[in-house]
């Protein structure tokens, strides 16, 4: 399939992971679909760069085996701040830690193997619910798919952006040229925010600072943060400064009959949960099938289904970045009991359910908080 065929089945404006994930299944579906990009390939993002195993598995499902030689390796998660620390591992595989660049690359390669026609650095203006010009060529299709990020234009053309809850932080990221310190994603906590230290070669670690207030990151941000701070003291760095926006934004819909959302244009949780990617490849799995059996209102189903658990995960985090005192006793809470957070790493990663979790540890877990606020 080709631009010059003037016809597709399905048509996705935004070539980025999602884009391209949803690429890959609808092919694999042996549906025929065009990838509209207005940049270049690799897309660069300001994230954090790790994949937890959860994530992983779903690329496999798409055909693409990341490993260790692609990035670096790590154990699970480890949290922080001025008087505590604890950490858990994964309870099945390890995750990996890849520059967005090359994972970009690694997908777009995947893609290409898949039989997906990607037009890059193309410019997409749609004419009506079946037809758009791609680069002042008629382009038809059955289904349009949005992969238009965070402030999609699809999103706003199609009626969908009403949203159901909003809540917006700001991330900033810089690579430094030093060999990882830790087997674990560190997360620090702080008054500022947080600060996400990932390891992504043995040579290098990618450091994200997301915060309420984006005049922080103008200045030293690691100051509030003295232990990591200590550790890149004279490191030389091997990025700019990016930036980006953080959004736990849920919508009340992300499909009607011919038009679907995926990845950040159908919201997102924050990027405190480190899920964005793993939800947006589990969508597209489900945006595949809706399409093989025509029927979009499948994939609004499944797009809530799938978001349940990280926008509650995001809940749960953003109430500790909101009120100190409520991190505070939480780590506290997970230093002494770190069987916790060990069972939390587990159902973040869909292991073990929530509620499972809440009917078995909900009580000592409260009253163990409890006790982290009298001492």
């Amino acid at each position: 399939m080709s631009i010059e065929k003037g016809s597709t089945d399905v048509l996705i404006l935004g070539g980025g992971p999602a884009g391209l994930a949803a690429a890959i299944a609808i092919r694999q579906k042996g549906i025929d679909c065009l990838v509209v990009e207005a940049l270049e390939s690799a897309i660069d993002k300001g994230c954090a760069e790790g994949l937890m195993p959860d994530a992983l598995g779903s690329l496999r499902e798409l055909g693409l085996n990341i490993t260790e030689k692609h990035g670096h390796r790590f154990r699970g998660i480890r949290f922080n701040n001025l008087q505590h620390r604890v950490h858990a591992d994964f309870p099945h595989g390890v995750g990996i830690g890849v520059r967005r660049t090359k994972l970009h690359g690694l997908i777009a390669d995947r893609a290409r193997e898949a039989g997906v026609a990607v037009s890059w650095s193309s410019r997409a203006r749609l004419l009506d619910s079946r037809s758009a010009l791609i680069n002042g060529k008629k382009m038809s299709f059955r289904y349009l798919v949005g992969a238009d990020g965070q402030a999609s234009g699809v999103r706003k053309w199609a009626g969908l952006g009403d949203v159901h809850r909003e809540s917006i932080r700001f991330g900033f990221r810089r690579h430094y040229n030093i060999a990882p310190w830790s087997e674990y994603v560190e997360v620090h906590w702080g008054s500022p925010g947080q600060v996400y230290v990932t390891p992504i070669a043995a040579d290098s670690v990618c450091v994200v600072f997301i915060t309420r207030n984006p005049k922080l990151a103008q200045g030293d941000f690691l100051k509030a943060f003295p232990a990591v701070a200590e550790k890149l003291q004279g490191v030389p760095t091997m990025s700019t400064l990016r930036g980006g926006i953080s959004a736990n934004r849920k919508l009340r819909r992300v499909a009607n009959q011919l038009v679907a959302l995926i990845g950040d244009a159908s919201g997102s949780p924050d990027a405190i949960t480190g899920e964005g990617l793993a939800v947006s490849f589990r969508q597209a799995a489900s945006l595949a099938n809706a399409i093989e059996r025509g029927n979009l209102e499948l994939y609004n189903r499944a797009h809530q289904k799938i978001g349940r658990l990280p926008h509650t995960m995001s809940w749960l985090m953003l109430s500790m970045d909101r009120w100190p005192q409520i991190q505070g006793r939480a780590i506290k809470t997970l230093s002494t009991h770190p069987d916790y957070f060990q069972q939390l790493l587990s159902v973040h990663v869909g292991a073990q359910s929530l509620q499972r979790f809440a009917m078995c540890q909900g009580i000592r877990v409260g009253w163990s908080f409890l006790e982290a606020s009298l001492y």
